[in-house]
């Protein structure tokens, strides 16, 4: 029986050129698989077609945006996961979207072999691999990039060998990466972290310093969900698709940064994720109104760790997953209403409501009326400074 191999498929030069390497080298038969998490571009249809043209003997296309919404994007949204406080997981989001795609391609059609168009030096390769071996260990992983060191121009030159439909003729200056929740841009000039990059990079978001109106926008949650904007019931990816729009049109979420590699080398990287820094930023400040002291502070913890996890390409591990509970029950009293104004590639907000607020204005007030027994503080700051107290007068005796 004849090896069959399923190939994460994007429609582009690199991994049509893959379907036929991969038959040739190996000689198994490719399935191949494109997953549609939001990246824009072609036609599902128009994208399946070509890769049988290209010589895979099934293709498959799946409009996944709604689950990559709903399953990835929302998780990160409750754990407000911001790799290294600054990267809100683009890419690494959209990994295990395609994996379980990849993987459920490979049983149904009896794959022992699964194919990625990652090199030896990103995080993707691990992100596609961990994920695969954790959802299904006995599949076998190759790369045609790293594996077969196929180069571009081996990939133009066996394109051009074999006729096949893909046009070889002009390449982007830059490694684009890119789904509903926002767009990774890497190579080329921003290899060299001292040139600042320029307007022509960036496409989601529109030039902060141009002068225009500010954009108020009120978001509501439930249980960490955004459910409306502007009091119009909104879908999770609804909810990313508007604030993508209306945050990209004030230039907010423009991210430029060192990163640390899970290979072991730092990347200059330039992200867009306008709708994801929005609703992050209005969710980190319904958290504050409505998760208590001790809880809010432990989370912090816990979304630096998940937002590690979830970069280092370990979406489907244990800790993950136990970590996944934890945030559900911290976002359990999350719900109400955030008031934002959107202006000059700043998202500031400037109001807050919530049945489940901790706020008691009676307790914060400094005016007449004012419910907080002052008196108790004397005694409070006698016994929780004690042990500093006596560490102090020890050390001053020496």
């Amino acid at each position: 029986m004849t090896e069959r191999v399923v190939l994460a498929y994007s429609g582009g030069l690199d991994t049509s050129v893959a379907i036929g390497w991969i038959a040739e080298e190996t000689g198994a038969e490719v399935i191949a698989v494109a997953v549609d998490v939001g990246q824009g571009g072609e036609d599902l249809d128009v994208i399946r077609k070509r890769a049988l043209a290209c010589g895979a003997v099934e293709a498959e296309v799946a409009d996944a945006k709604d689950e990559f919404a709903d399953e990835y994007c929302l998780p990160a949204l409750k754990a407000n996961a911001l790799y290294m406080d600054r990267y809100p997981l683009v890419s690494a989001l959209s990994r295990p979207t395609i994996v379980k795609h990849l993987v459920a391609a490979a049983q149904k059609h009896g794959a022992s072999v699964v194919a990625h168009g990652c090199t030896g030096k990103g995080n993707d390769q691990v992100r596609f691999e961990a994920g695969i071996s954790s959802l299904a260990p006995e599949l076998k992983c190759i790369a045609p990039v790293r594996d077969y060191a196929m180069t571009r121009d081996k990939a133009i030159a066996f394109c051009e060998a074999k006729d096949l439909p893909i046009v070889t003729t002009k390449k982007s200056p830059y490694s684009i990466d890119q789904n509903v929740f926002g767009r990774a841009v890497e190579t080329g000039f921003l290899e060299d972290i001292w040139n600042a990059p320029i307007e022509d990079v960036y496409e989601y978001t529109e030039n902060p310093a141009t002068p225009r109106d500010a954009d108020e926008v009120v978001i509501s949650f439930r249980k960490g969900v955004p459910v409306a904007i502007d009091g119009q019931p909104v879908t999770v990816l609804q909810a990313i698709q508007q604030l993508n729009e209306r945050a990209g049109a004030q230039g907010i979420g423009r991210i430029d940064m060192v990163e640390d590699r899970l290979v072991g080398i730092k990347s200059r990287e330039i992200y867009e994720a306008p709708g994801a820094i929005a609703l992050i930023t209005a969710h980190q400040e319904l958290e504050n109104v409505t998760v208590e002291r001790e809880l809010a502070r432990y989370k912090r913890q816990v979304e630096q760790r998940w937002a590690e996890l979830v970069y280092d390409g370990l979406w489907f591990s244990p800790l993950k997953r136990a970590l996944d509970g934890f945030i559900n029950e911290a976002n359990e009293h999350v719900s109400g209403d955030i008031r934002m104004v959107m202006h000059g590639g700043r998202a500031v907000v400037n109001g807050r409501r919530s049945e489940e607020s901790l706020y008691d204005f009676n307790l914060a007030t400094y005016d007449t009326g004012d419910t907080f027994d002052q008196s108790l503080s004397k005694g409070f700051i006698e016994i929780f400074g004690m042990s500093s107290k006596m560490a102090a007068k020890r050390d001053l005796a020496k």
